[in-house]
């Protein structure tokens, strides 16, 4: 199982932000992957579906960005016979070039990630 949690904050004023794209992208995941429909769990909105015959766990936590690791220990209490390892743990922050109107994602181990 694979746990891709997106960071931002919730809300329509919050939508188009920048610092939304966490939001962004797992909404793009679940779209062109047939995932089921978002709800409500873990104080966050979740979607299930699988890549690759995998199941992977979309998670958007509603809590406001300062306070997202909330939503991450609601889910981890509720699947505690799940262990994440941080070998297994990826941070992934995009890299934008308007110029260029290109948009990219950098993916680092969390042992390398430094913020």
């Amino acid at each position: 199982m694979l746990l891709f949690v997106g960071l931002g904050n919730p809300g329509s004023k919050y939508a188009s932000n920048r610092h939304n794209i966490g939001f962004m992208a797992l909404d793009e995941i679940a779209e062109h992957n047939g995932f089921f429909p978002w709800r409500n769990k873990f104080q966050a909105k979740l979607s299930e579906g699988e890549l690759g015959g995998e199941k992977v766990i979309l998670l958007k936590p509603q809590t406001f960005m300062n306070l997202s690791g909330q939503s991450h220990i609601a889910r981890g209490n509720a699947f505690n016979r799940t262990i994440i390892v941080k070998e297994h743990l990826s941070s992934c922050e995009p890299r934008i070039d308007l110029d260029a109107h290109i948009l990219s994602l950098l993916c680092e181990p969390a042992a390398d990630v430094t913020h």
